[in-house]
Parts: C-alpha cells; sequence; structure tokens
C-alpha cells in the first residue's frame, strides 16, 4: 500500500529529526522555555536546522500517506521511527545494540502489529464536515490549555511528558487537518481549491505550534520521559480523530483486550530504547585501543 510506504518513510524522518533535534535542544537553558528565545537559540545551530529539513521530508510524506489511506492506519505506524533510526543510528556510529534495546525494537514492532491487527482500523470519508470540525477545535484547545498550564508548574521530567502529550495533541490535530486539506484535490477540485482551504492554513498553524511544544519537552528533560507521551499520544489521538471526525471504524468488545496488550508492548519498548545514549543524538563511547 502507497499509504504504508509514505508512513514508514514519514516515520524514519520524524524519528531522526526527534534525535537531531533533542541534541539541540539540550544546550537550551530552562529560562528560554515557551519563549521565542527558544527558537533563536536554535536558529543559530545547524544539527537542528537539519532536523528542520528532515520535518518538512517528513511533511510531504504523511500528506501522501494521508491522502492515500486512512488516518487511523497511517498514524499508529509513527510509532516505529523511534526503532528505526535507532537501527540507522547504530549503523551510523558502528556501534551495536545491546539486548536490551533489540527486545525494545521486538516490543514496538509487534506491539504495533498486534494493535493494528486487533482493531483493523478502515473505512470512513475523506472530509470533515465543516460543522464537525467546531467542537472538535475547542476540545483540542481546551486540553492544551491544561497540559501547558500543568506542565508550566512542574520541572525536569514531568514537565517533559506534559509537554511531550501536548506536542502529541498538536500533532494528532496536525494529521487531521491535513488530512481533510488534501482530499479537496481528491475530490477532482485541483490545488486551486487545496490552496483556498481554511484547513490548509490551519495545518500549518497546529504544526507549528506542535513544533514549538516539542522543542519544550526536548528542553524539559530526558528522551525517556517526552517520547513514548509523543508517540503513544500521537497514534492514539489520531485514532480519535479517525473514529470521531472521519467515521473510521476501529474493533471493540474483546478486540481490545489485544489491542491493550499492543499498547503495552509499544510502552515498554519505547521506554526501553528512549534509554539509550543513540536515541539523546549522542553516540556511545568508543572503547579505547591498547
Amino acid at each position: 500500500m502507497i499509504s504504508v510506504l509514505f508512513a514508514v518513510l514519514t516515520a524514519i524522518s520524524n524519528g531522526s529529526a526527534s534525535v537531531l533535534q533533542r541534541r539541540a535542544a539540550s544546550t537550551v537553558p530552562d529560562s528560554d522555555a515557551l519563549h521565542l528565545s527558544l527558537i533563536r537559540h536554535l536558529l543559530r545551530q545547524r544539527v537542528w536546522l537539519a532536523g528542520i529539513g528532515l520535518v518538512i521530508v517528513a511533511a510531504i510524506c504523511q500528506a501522501i500517506a494521508l491522502a492515500t489511506g486512512a488516518i487511523a492506519v497511517v498514524q499508529p505506524i509513527f510509532v516505529i521511527e523511534l526503532p528505526v533510526t535507532l537501527l540507522i543510528a547504530s549503523y551510523v556510529f558502528r556501534s551495536r545494540l545491546p539486548g536490551s534495546a533489540w527486545l525494545g525494537v521486538a516490543a514496538v514492532t509487534s506491539g504495533l502489529a498486534l494493535g493494528l491487527g486487533a482493531a483493523s482500523p478502515g473505512g470512513g470519508t475523506e472530509t470533515v464536515d465543516p460543522i464537525a470540525w467546531v467542537p472538535a477545535l475547542i476540545i483540542t484547545l481546551g486540553v492544551e490549555v491544561v497540559l501547558i498550564g500543568a506542565a508550566q508548574r512542574v520541572r525536569g521530567n514531568p514537565r517533559a511528558a506534559l509537554f511531550g502529550l501536548a506536542a502529541a495533541v498538536g500533532y494528532a490535530l496536525t494529521a487531521a487537518l491535513l488530512k481533510d486539506a488534501v482530499s479537496r484535490i481528491e475530490d477532482g477540485a485541483g490545488v486551486v481549491a487545496l490552496l483556498s482551504a481554511w484547513q490548509l492554513y490551519a495545518t500549518a498553524v497546529a504544526g507549528i505550534g506542535a513544533l514549538f511544544l516539542l522543542q519544550n519537552a526536548l528542553q524539559a528533560g530526558s528522551l525517556v520521559a517526552s517520547q513514548p507521551m509523543l508517540t503513544l499520544g500521537d497514534a492514539l489521538i489520531s485514532i480519535t480523530y479517525g473514529v470521531t471526525l472521519f467515521g473510521e471504524n476501529v474493533r471493540t468488545g474483546w478486540w481490545l483486550v489485544p489491542e491493550l496488550i499492543g499498547v503495552a508492548l509499544i510502552t515498554a519498548g519505547c521506554l526501553e530504547l528512549a534509554r539509550s545514549p543513540l536515541a539523546s543524538g549522542t553516540a556511545p563511547p568508543k572503547p579505547r585501543v591498547r
């Protein structure tokens, strides 16, 4: 499937971008959190700009994936971004992944396969009734306000986790808006209809906001705290948007048991993988030659 292929390419680009951005954001002082000075500091770092380049590549691949597949199928695939990135990083740094990291890779991939297989998402419409966006946007904004407010009251990893979840909400909203926007082309209305759709510009606003929240998550604490919230939050919230806005279907009933097992496996795998030095954008120390 074209949508699955481009979803995988999106995951690779996003995962690599997160590592580069984490490496840059970790040098920003706490006083710059939630200030424009955070972005000014990052703009001076080439590694962060490289990460932004990969974000742009990911956005293009994601648009193609969403235009050709259901959001409840495409977005959950992005949970593989961390294991794929670690595999690439281990090759680049010529460092073997420890056995625990391989277990993490196996947990994430098997959890994704189990969860998607049990949920069997699909169906739905390509566009959203404009009226349906009103309560969706109001609820999303309310959730973001609560998460950001809570994040400002704590420090360290709890703050990173809350900002990571807030970024996940933003990215899930971005995906839903993007899918609704690109459907204008699918309807045969052409590029002009796409450029005149408010969803396209709302996608840009939501995406920039999510990116800003992600930088704060990466700056606030470790990847172990932010990555699972970002990865799982994006997948689960996107499925919610798919079901409520696009009318997509997922299996419930006793199927929830294997679905929850899949989520648990993905969570455990992400926590294990996020502990790796490679995930933080640093190469592990090489053994001394005697």
